[in-house]
């Protein structure tokens, strides 16, 4: 189990977080412990709580923290669970958070669990396998409808609707097993012309398969406001989104929390009570640099929003 993965826009995240050695910071997403390793060896007192849906990520993280074990407290479940998470643990309150969403180099590389279009495996791509709903089930079941809608929505794929037709023509002939029989059939629904040019055809549709497989962005707003709740007065949020749908949630959740009344405009007077919760410290996104998008192809899409408890 090889997590051959390099931790993105690292200095700038973990600057963000603005680390005080007896502090408690969560990395909500751990993949390879590579941001997790550079909190943890900031810690004095201070502590580490690792979390992680996909149980390969926790014991390799096991593994890459062993000399950090008293500081270091690793966590299989969602972020968005953080407030049981933290309530199981009997910490109240932390003094930061970390997010890097979105597939790990780990995921995309390991060819049985479904998440790559360029190796043929079992159609998956459930971040935590213990999950019961897998990509196999959402392209045999959905309706070219809801096909359409998540591959427009999720993948902003323009050939949403011939896409959904074709997969669900093919599976009156043959149940569609793996990644090959779907990659074989968007390329059949996209024309020739279109093809030749840009990104692989197969790239947002199965960015919006697995999104729809792991809710990933049905959970993110609601859990950046818990999160948020979670934090000291001072404690800091930083998010790495990789694509512009995650990213609009963030920058508009960040929004809402910035806000110090939600009333209509015609409202003379504020009756929400709505009390902003946050001070945005990059108002616009952070992007990797260029010495790191030469190293690094993954960053290129990077953005890093981060905020501060009020």
């Amino acid at each position: 189990m090889e997590f051959n993965h390099i931790s993105v826009l690292l200095e700038e995240s973990l600057n963000g977080l603005n680390i005080k050695s007896d502090g408690i910071y969560i990395d909500g997403t751990m993949g390879g412990a590579g941001h997790s390793l550079e909190i943890v060896k900031k810690l004095d007192t201070g502590k580490l709580i690792g979390v992680d849906q996909d149980i390969n990520a926790i014991n390799k993280s096991k593994e890459k923290l062993k000399e950090y074990k008293d500081k270091a407290i690793l966590i299989h479940d969602n972020f968005k669970n953080i407030k049981q998470i933290l309530r199981e643990l009997n910490i109240e309150k932390v003094d930061g958070v970390l997010l890097d969403l979105g597939v790990s180099s780990h995921q995309l590389d390991t060819g049985n669990r479904g998440f790559s279009y360029h190796k043929d495996a079992p159609l998956d791509m459930r971040m935590n396998e213990y999950d019961s709903i897998s990509a196999k089930d959402i392209i045999n079941t959905y309706s070219v409808e809801e096909l359409d809608r998540i591959l427009k929505d999720y993948g902003e794929e323009r050939w949403s609707k011939r896409i959904a037709e074709f997969i669900v023509d093919k599976r009156r002939e043959k149940y569609i097993e793996t990644t090959g029989e779907l990659v074989e059939i968007i390329k059949n629904a996209i024309p020739k012309a279109v093809r030749k040019d840009g990104p692989h055809p197969a790239r947002r549709t199965f960015q919006a398969i697995r999104i729809e497989v792991n809710n990933e962005l049905g959970i993110l707003k609601q859990a950046i406001i818990d999160i948020v709740g979670c934090l000291n007065p001072n404690g800091r949020l930083s998010i790495i989104t990789f694509h512009s749908l995650e990213d609009r949630i963030v920058k508009e959740t960040y929004k809402y929390l910035y806000k110090n009344c939600i009333c209509p405009k015609e409202f003379p007077i504020c009756k929400c009570d709505k009390k902003r919760e946050i001070k945005l410290i990059n108002k616009k996104p952070i992007v990797a640099s260029i010495d790191e998008l030469e190293n690094n192809k993954r960053a290129r899409s990077a953005k890093l929003r981060i905020a501060e408890k009020i």
